[in-house]
């Protein structure tokens, strides 16, 4: 009997323990721990070129994880980087957003889609002018040669705006190597055929994921796109898990990231 008692009262222990554990991993460390992760993409280029992608930032300001973000992207020496939207929360996050901005910075620019965010809580005044003012260009349903025969074509957000499928392909040439940048990646079902390389955020990964299990919840305009790598119709795209978090501070089994996307010559 004594046995059996002992028995149960470690089990519940062991079994507090391990929701103690999980609860600081998900509040205090994983929103905090920043994972790098490389990809490689071979095209017809003329030479390589190297992406970094952020998405859904979700900033107020340079605390300790953006502080940490703009370390890790500026060791990649990246050629060019690109924000697939939601950097901001709500319209009182830009001034302390102008700052994170400005720490960004690439040889062939830094280059921002809106998210559903950015369309909610839109900039008061100039929105183009206002990434301008920090070295960022904004594009909305446009393209931009950033490399030799490499191009942008750059999508609103799907879900809360207006994305213009033709408009933005038009000026692009048939032969060029096209990078897609649209925030929800449910968009990837329009575009995939029409492009190279996609690259999306939205999901946050899931931002709370168990062994073997779907995600809990995923924000609408998602899809079947959860995170990782997806292929349709020769077109590639890659879903972001994004650095910031949305509704709980929390994280788990779902670290924030930075994607690092090296375009190669066959």
């Amino acid at each position: 009997m004594r046995l059996k008692i002992r028995t149960r009262v470690i089990a519940l222990i062991a079994f507090c323990a391990l929701g103690i554990a999980v609860v600081v991993d998900a509040w205090l460390i994983e929103p905090r721990w920043v994972e790098v992760t490389h990809h490689r993409v071979s095209g017809p280029l003329a030479k390589p070129l190297k992406i970094v992608h952020l998405t859904d930032l979700h900033t107020y300001g340079p605390g300790a994880i953006e502080l940490e973000v703009l370390s890790l992207v500026a060791a990649e020496r990246p050629d060019l980087i690109v924000i697939t939207g939601d950097l901001i929360s709500s319209a009182d996050a830009y001034e302390g957003c102008r700052e994170v901005l400005r720490g960004l910075h690439a040889p062939l620019g830094v280059w921002v889609v809106r998210g559903n965010h950015e369309i909610w809580a839109p900039v008061k005044g100039d929105e183009r002018g206002y990434y301008k003012s920090e070295g960022a260009t904004l594009l909305v349903n446009e393209s931009r040669e950033v490399a030799d025969g490499v191009w942008l074509a750059a999508f609103d957000d799907a879900f809360a705006g207006s994305p213009d499928l033709e408009r933005t392909m038009a000026g692009i040439p048939r032969d060029a190597f096209k990078v897609a940048l649209f925030h929800s990646p449910e968009f990837f079902d329009q575009v995939a055929g029409r492009c190279d390389v996609a690259l999306s955020g939205h999901t946050h990964g899931g931002q709370v994921r168990l062994p073997l299990l779907n995600p809990f919840w995923l924000p609408p305009s998602c899809g079947r796109y959860v995170d990782g790598w997806y292929e349709q119709k020769s077109s590639r795209m890659y879903v972001n898990r994004g650095i910031g978090t949305s509704i709980l501070p929390v994280r788990f089994l779902c670290r924030p990231e930075i994607a690092v996307i090296t375009l190669e010559p066959y």
